[in-house]
């Protein structure tokens, strides 16, 4: 495990920029944020984050990050570029991690508005990688996919709340890697 992180923080630019997979479709969705460490990282220490909450929360967090993700994805799609894409998709990992572990007295719609504001950018690299891929479907994979992650993300943090050294140590090391990235990016 050491040294598979050891390798993360060396190589942060294979992160980036992750086309060509070997898939179409709603598969090829699917397999794009599960193929980067930017995506899989930052859509678990969302769900990481999201556990620390209570009540409805729990649900609105990662349901924003979705919806601003869709949004995002739509604008890539058509070919509208944001400044420092690949930065803001760091910067994410950074930030989401650390808000997991330390982060326990924030307002939901704080919260909201900062998963919200990494969300665009995710969705905008989904959408300007979206190559030759159907539009809907590849949507649709990578919202599973996402979907997926923010659950994960969530049991797991969920598991760890007895455990809060466990959680800060998981979204430290989350967002040790994201500096890594932004450092790099």
């Amino acid at each position: 495990m050491k040294k598979i992180l050891a390798l993360s923080l060396f190589t942060p630019a294979l992160a980036f920029a992750h086309p060509g997979h070997l898939s179409e479709g709603w598969l090829a969705g699917i397999l794009h944020p599960l193929s980067g460490w930017d995506h899989l990282l930052a859509m678990l220490a969302v769900g990481l984050w999201a556990a620390t909450f209570q009540g409805k929360a729990r649900w609105l967090i990662p349901a924003t990050f979705v919806g601003v993700m869709v949004v995002g994805f739509i604008a890539g799609s058509q070919s509208i570029e944001i400044p420092m894409m690949e930065q803001g998709i760091a910067a994410s990992v950074l930030v989401l991690g650390l808000a997991a572990a330390w982060l326990k007295k924030v307002p939901v719609s704080a919260a909201m508005i900062l998963v919200g504001l990494f969300a665009w950018f995710h969705g905008e690299a989904h959408g300007a990688e979206m190559g030759a891929h159907g539009a809907f479907s590849y949507a649709f994979g990578f919202i599973l996919a996402t979907i997926a992650l923010h659950v994960a993300g969530f049991i797991l943090g969920t598991m760890m709340n007895k455990q809060q050294w466990l959680l800060r140590l998981s979204g430290s090391l989350i967002g040790l890697i994201g500096l890594g990235m932004l450092l790099t990016a």
